[in-house]
């Protein structure tokens, strides 16, 4: 397969960080008029198992076949660089390597999820990939964290062409990030840009009080370590597009759980600040974890937690008769660690998955 680049103006290639997962690139000129919409469907090729192409009296249909399978072990991290990165945050605790249990997780049911509820969404992976591989009818995502919520509101509320203009437009200099990070953002859309430039340009992406900027970072690129523009733009546009598929709510995850607990044919992924690094990661981090528990032994519907493995969960699981299943990880120092999975039944979960 070729995959192809689009060049409107003169850069170097180190501008340009994300590598296509199908090989080699080959760069070709188009109108700019339908650039966006062909790198939207080339990059959907290449993170697909392949296409067909139909001919048919009304003209010519291109058929994106599904997603490929990830090979994993629960005992072996998973390569996060096979999995589509959709979210604009680089998030601390974030959930690159669950993808696919999460994949296996929801096509081993009988129907397809008519809601997919996400009440702890922090970057939003998760709620991400479920709406663009379609893996429920529709995904509800919440998140307490009013810095982050900004973000939300505006890439899906209408003003993601703005938050996509401002990332391309911004001059990265240290000057520049503490002018706009000691600012005081009076709109919605002017804290969305300053979340987003913060989680970008802070260690590890940590935006939790006290965390400091990056210095050395990748190559010596120091706060440039981060920041790529152009792929940051794509991926707002992207879920914008994807949108109708998507609701966000800026609330107590608590409180959507108890609005969804009685949908039977919802499913929720819980994914809550953890007991150990909460503290130090998150702005909001506090949570009731014996609450939760309770919570999810209420609703109707299936659910899957990740969580710290530690024996307060451990026994927490046992106490409300959930499964649980360490799996292998790697958190962003790319230390191997173990979480846990939980659920009712884990029974679609193998010891070896692949495909």
């Amino acid at each position: 397969m070729i995959m192809f680049s689009i060049v409107r103006r003169a850069r170097s290639s180190t501008t340009f960080p994300r590598k296509w997962t199908s090989g080699k690139t080959t760069v070709i000129r188009v109108p700019e008029r339908i650039a966006d919409d062909l790198l939207d469907i080339a990059r959907r090729l290449d993170e697909s198992a392949g296409f067909r192409i139909r001919e048919e009296a009304a003209g010519l249909f291109l058929e994106v076949l599904s997603t490929r399978r990830v090979r994993y072990k629960a005992d072996r991290p998973v390569n996060v660089a096979s999995v589509p990165q959709r979210s604009p945050f680089r998030y601390p605790g974030g959930k690159t390597w669950f993808i696919p249990y999460l994949r296996d997780w929801l096509r081993s049911k009988s129907k397809l999820p008519t809601r997919f509820i996400e009440p702890f969404a922090g970057g939003g992976i998760v709620s991400l990939t479920v709406g663009f591989e379609r893996l429920a009818k529709h995904v509800i995502f919440a998140e307490l964290d009013p810095a982050v919520a900004a973000v939300w509101r505006v890439v899906l509320n209408g003003q993601a062409k703005w938050l996509a203009k401002e990332i391309l437009n911004f001059e990265l200099t240290l000057e520049n990030v503490r002018k706009v990070l000691d600012s005081s953002a009076e709109t919605v859309p002017e804290r969305a840009f300053q979340t987003i430039l913060r989680n970008r340009v802070q260690r590890g992406g940590i935006m939790a009080a006290g965390a400091g900027l990056v210095k050395a970072g990748e190559n010596g690129r120091g706060l440039l370590s981060r920041w790529y523009p152009e792929t940051l733009a794509r991926r707002i546009r992207e879920i914008n597009q994807g949108k109708d598929r998507l609701t966000f709510v800026e609330g107590d995850g608590f409180a959507l759980l108890e609005e969804q607990k009685a949908d039977k044919d919802a499913v929720f992924f819980i994914d809550p600040p953890y007991t150990l690094a909460a503290r130090r990661l998150y702005t909001k981090w506090q949570i009731d974890h014996r609450r939760l528990f309770k919570a999810m032994k209420a609703c109707r519907g299936d659910f899957l937690m990740t969580y710290d493995n530690t024996p307060e969960i451990v026994a927490l699981a046992a106490e409300f008769g959930f499964q649980a299943q360490p799996v292998a990880m790697k958190n962003t120092h790319h230390a191997k660690m173990t979480e846990l999975l939980i659920g009712h039944d884990l029974g679609w979960l193998k010891v070896t998955r692949g495909g």
